[in-house]
């Protein structure tokens, strides 16, 4: 059981990976969204990207699940703005929240505490 329960980690972590990987391919579409544009974009896919590797190999990752939890609440702001236009966007606004509480519950576990104990 516990080998399953392992696996959590890779689960959360690789499509916070693939997340990031997006925000470089979809910078374009994404900009638009962004406040701060274009760069804005590129900067979180790359903190998704580090996040996702930090939480694989286990450095850091008490703060960089915290960051993570904090830029996926933020994310919520151009999405509710966006409610008006399009009412789907409460589904986007939910998965932030979710995954926010994923990162909170892998923050309350994870082992290297080098930056918060």
């Amino acid at each position: 059981m516990n080998s399953i329960i392992g696996l959590g980690k890779y689960l959360y972590a690789l499509p916070m990976a693939i997340f990031g990987i997006m925000h470089f391919l979809a910078a374009d579409q994404m900009a638009a969204m962004a406040p701060g544009g274009k760069f804005m974009v590129y900067f979180t896919g790359l903190a998704l990207i580090l996040a996702g590797v930090s939480i694989i190999i286990g450095k850091m990752d008490k703060l960089a699940s915290v960051l993570l939890a904090l830029m996926l609440l933020l994310f919520i702001i151009p999405h509710a703005q966006n409610m008006a236009n399009d009412e789907g966007e409460m589904i986007n606004i939910l998965k932030n929240v979710a995954l926010a509480g994923g990162a909170l519950l892998y923050a309350a576990q994870a082992k290297d505490n080098a930056v918060i104990g």
